[in-house]
């Protein structure tokens, strides 16, 4: 794709980076096919193909309008047509360029003002959302249907391990995790201690920033990186091996924390650093000897690979390689590179495509009857789980369970 930058971004890293993005693409058009909002939706203009052209339009200069924000906002950034694109563009970098740029030049409604700000100044603060959480919960009983779908019941964390082990890793806890499913990250750490792997709880560590990147408040996304990494950094000296991700989402972030902060020369080195120790804990498991856990694995289960797992991380196979090692019976699950609608904020902020999205995948997720859904991140675990009177959980409590 030919491109001629306006001066305003064409010598900037953002502009350098745009517009070698935009020289891969060679308007095939094969993103299309995968893409769920151009799916649903059949508008150019809410498919990856046009999306890179609105993108364009605005780093050359062109005139850009609240109808190209709203284009921008319909997509999920789920990555699916990353996976698919025979060039390799790295189409949601160009997406997190484009809507940045566009936030400054095109001001929302005040009612989007206000939404997105208490998203970012509430969901990315654990202390913040867990009360408004419990307080949801305590009245959940009384609630209107529409209001109790979207307030998940009440659960407690079981035990955290504490043994010593000379292998150790830290863990990313989450902003939301801990108060809406509590016993992942504990399971996470039964599971693993049962390895031979202590798992190190790091409280200065808090979001990791994709809620605030992604909802175009790049500085303070970049501020929430910084953080962890300085949090961590006195573990990764002493020999932590790995940090863990047991939320995709939240590992799809991480493991960008080397590019996002690549000019900044006083997180540049420790910021990689920080990208090559993340590993889901999917990953980890796959190349440890899994004999050492002794379960009853007689469930039959449909897993949903998220798209940060899938398309992000590209590792969704390790975590369906674990579960059938371990005994697990997988049902087929159609069109499983389609997203369910989560994404994030996206499902506060896009409810009605979300809904149609959620409803196209709890079907295909529950054609083969599981007796359970698990999956490997919490914003699509709460999603689904609103949906349907099936259990949903994270992959790694079913193992844990499982074990005892």
């Amino acid at each position: 794709m030919q491109t001629n930058l306006a001066d305003f971004i064409k010598d900037t890293p953002e502009g350098r980076e745009a517009d070698a993005i935009l020289r891969n693409c060679v308007h095939c058009g094969f993103c299309n096919a995968t893409c769920p909002t151009y799916q649903l939706l059949g508008d150019e203009l809410d498919g990856p193909r046009g999306r890179i052209y609105l993108v364009k339009q605005l780093l050359e200069g062109q005139d850009v309008s609240r109808a190209t924000q709203v284009h921008l906002d319909r997509c999920l950034t789920c990555r699916a047509c990353e996976t698919t694109c025979p060039s390799g563009v790295n189409y949601h970098r160009l997406a997190d360029i484009g809507r940045g740029l566009l936030a400054e030049k095109i001001q929302r409604p005040w009612h989007q003002r206000v939404m997105r700000g208490t998203l970012r100044r509430v969901i990315a603060h654990r202390r913040r959302f867990t009360p408004l959480l419990r307080m949801g919960q305590a009245v959940r009983a009384v609630l209107p249907s529409v209001l109790k779908q979207k307030v998940p019941p009440y659960q407690q964390a079981g035990a955290w391990p504490n043994r010593t082990h000379p292998r150790k890793m830290l863990i990313l806890e989450g902003c939301v995790q801990p108060a809406i499913a509590p016993d992942i990250n504990a399971a996470t750490a039964r599971v693993l201690d049962r390895m031979g792997i202590q798992v190190i709880r790091v409280p200065r560590a808090g979001c990791c920033g994709a809620v605030s990147y992604h909802l175009d408040a790049h500085e303070e996304g970049l501020d929430f990186m910084r953080r962890n990494i300085d949090a961590w950094w006195p573990h990764i000296e002493a020999g932590a091996e790995a940090i863990v991700m047991n939320a995709s989402g939240c590992g799809a972030m991480v493991v960008e924390y080397g590019h996002l902060l690549k000019d900044d020369p006083r997180y540049a080195d420790k910021a990689a650093r920080v990208s090559e120790l993340s590993r889901d804990i999917g990953e980890i498991l796959v190349d440890e000897d899994l004999e050492r856990l002794t379960l009853k694995a007689d469930s039959q289960l449909a897993f949903h690979a998220p798209c940060t797992l899938q398309h992000a991380l590209r590792r969704h196979t390790v975590v369906e390689q674990v579960l059938r090692r371990l005994g697990f019976t997988l049902t087929p699950v159609r069109d499983a590179h389609l997203c369910c609608g989560s994404a994030g904020t996206y499902s506060i902020l896009q409810p009605e495509l979300a809904q149609q999205l959620r409803g196209n995948k709890l079907q295909a997720l529950e054609a083969g009857d599981p007796q359970a859904i698990v999956t490997a991140n919490i914003g699509c675990l709460a999603h689904l789980q609103s949906g349907t009177e099936r259990p949903v959980k994270h992959w790694i409590e079913w193992v844990d369970a499982a074990c005892h």
